[in-house]
């Protein structure tokens, strides 16, 4: 037990965790519940009254960038000017690249770091025609735009009395940063975010998913799904890149992770249970387990995919990635409203890394995954969402202090981050046979019979599989397992009992998107035992 203690204190970031009186919440005047939104998000974290603000804009997603230029962003930076939350002051620019020595005016001075946008406020900027800048003809043909998301475009407001082109990403200087501290705006940053989603209700919901995840933390599964790319596709290597390596992340810290590589995503009949997070690629519209009535999005969740335009409406609950996933439950995501090529896409490695192991909010982690700034990735979500703050030590003796049924989900984390670093089978199987002798948990259960399962002892791992099918699982849970001994008992012989599974499988969950495929495997088997059973030719 000692030594599997030690480990909660291998993960320990300790920051200071962000207040209310770093945000400014801005909301549209125009859209009465965008002001609701906006009340309760500011009375949930105490944001003071006088950092609300309200601006008059369209009530369409898309906006024009007259309208964002003079309608948001100069009168924002007016106002934090004058209510004393900003402080400008002139820099001297160096003579450099064939340009004169110049003088501008950034921000020296803040008391906020974070902009939360409200429902109603529009997403997009769309493309401007009569923006000429000469500059602009050294960029790809592909760049050569000015359209953005809103959000990545008030995101350089320090900079915006600033000579700054408006075609193509800007890079963003605080990108891969570890030191939190950086993303602040007398560096010329400023971390947005916005509640939003197909409906007010589930915008304004947003912030109490994150404060219930924020003091209970981060539990469930963790489901990465790349596409099996050689490195020699160059092209697209990049986006299973990140996929991997956030994978790898999540493994590191003790996240039960699963992975797929496959070109496909996973289809509907993966049961994808008590998802804490999800990554993957790349389907247009929403896909797979995520289609379903109901989605296992655990208390926090987390949900990206990487697509073009996977943020291109957040208003429909059935297009693009973002939307849907907000109808289904999540807590946080990102999109992308226009095209911004592979590699102006959030680095989902960056992100985990910042956000799980650092202990960043997740409007810091978020803003540091991002490549670029001024170009069309919207963050969705609390953005003081932090619920890896506190040392997974701390985390699980409070656990244990309020009796709290998500305890099992930290021991389950104790082993997994044991075995992650080269602790054998046989000491975590001890571990948790320890803590379920008491617990009695459906999430430990499993893990036990998995465990049995690797280290070659398949009659336990069946009966131990048996044993978590008497518990109070969930439904995707309970798939899982039916599927999983179904292979073992076939593996051991026992096709009656494999037989039986299967139909308790069909009985049990007759809505399994899966259950023609179930069906095939117990014709086969029903086959199979009528003909070891037929009487032998005479």
């Amino acid at each position: 037990m000692r030594f599997f203690a030690v480990l909660l204190f291998a993960l320990a970031p300790l920051l200071v965790r962000a207040g209310g009186d770093e945000v400014v919440v801005i909301y549209n005047t125009r859209v009465p519940e965008s002001k609701t939104v906006a009340e309760h998000y500011a009375q949930m974290r105490q944001v003071p009254e006088k950092q609300i603000y309200g601006f008059a804009l369209t009530a369409d997603e898309e906006m024009s960038r007259a309208e964002f230029r003079d309608s948001l962003q100069l009168p924002l930076a007016k106002k934090l000017e004058a209510d004393g939350l900003w402080k400008f002051a002139p820099l001297t620019i160096p003579a450099t690249n064939g340009q004169p020595e110049r003088v501008a005016s950034r921000v020296v001075a803040s008391k906020i770091r974070y902009a939360v946008l409200c429902w109603g406020v529009p997403l997009k900027i769309r493309e401007d025609g009569d923006i000429r800048e000469p500059a602009a003809q050294k960029l790809q043909p592909v760049l050569r735009r000015n359209q953005a998301a809103v959000d990545s475009e008030l995101a350089w407001l320090p900079f915006s009395r600033m000579d700054v082109m408006l075609t193509g990403p800007l890079p963003n200087w605080t990108y891969g940063v570890t030191n939190a501290g950086w993303l602040n705006p007398t560096n010329g940053i400023l971390i947005v975010a916005r509640l939003d989603g197909p409906t007010p209700e589930i915008a304004s919901g947003l912030v109490d998913k994150a404060g219930q995840a924020g003091r209970d933390g981060l539990w469930g599964r963790a489901y990465f799904d790349a596409r099996g790319l050689p490195r020699t596709d160059t092209n697209y290597f990049l986006g299973d890149e990140w996929m991997l390596g956030a994978a790898e992340i999540s493994h590191a810290l003790g996240f039960e992770t699963i992975v797929d590589d496959q070109p496909e995503t996973f289809p509907a009949s993966f049961p994808m249970s008590q998802i804490a997070i999800y990554c993957g690629w790349y389907d247009e519209n929403v896909s797979g387990p995520f289609t379903l009535p109901k989605v296992e999005f655990m208390p926090g969740a987390f949900a990206y995919h990487l697509h073009s335009l996977s943020a291109a409406t957040l208003r429909s609950p059935r297009l693009n990635w973002a939307g849907p996933f907000l109808a289904k439950g999540v807590t946080c995501t990102m999109g992308c409203v226009y095209e911004p090529q592979l590699g102006g896409t959030p680095n989902v490695a960056v992100f985990l890394a910042r956000w799980m192991a650092a202990g960043f909010t997740y409007g810091e982690a978020a803003t540091a995954a991002q490549p670029f700034l001024s170009w069309q990735t919207t963050i969705v979500g609390d953005p003081l969402y932090c619920p890896f703050s506190e040392p997974p030590a701390q985390q699980h003796a409070e656990l244990l202090r309020r009796h709290s049924p998500l305890i099992e989900w930290s021991h389950l984390r104790i082993a997994d981050l044991a075995l992650a670093r080269g602790a054998p089978l046989a000491q975590a199987e001890s571990y948790l046979e320890g803590v379920n002798a008491k617990l009695q948990s459906p999430v430990l259960t499993e893990k036990l019979a998995d465990l049995y399962d690797r280290h070659g002892k398949p009659s336990s791992a069946i009966e131990t599989y048996e044993k978590a099918l008497q518990m109070n699982l969930t439904p995707e849970q309970r798939i899982r397992i039916r599927l999983t001994l179904a292979e073992k008992l076939q593996t051991a012989g026992r096709d009656a009992d494999a037989l039986d599974d299967y139909k308790k499988l069909l009985a049990e969950s007759p809505d399994y998107p899966g259950k023609d495929s179930v069906s095939e495997k117990l014709s086969a088997l029903q086959k199979k035992i009528a003909d070891t059973n037929a009487p032998a030719k005479p």
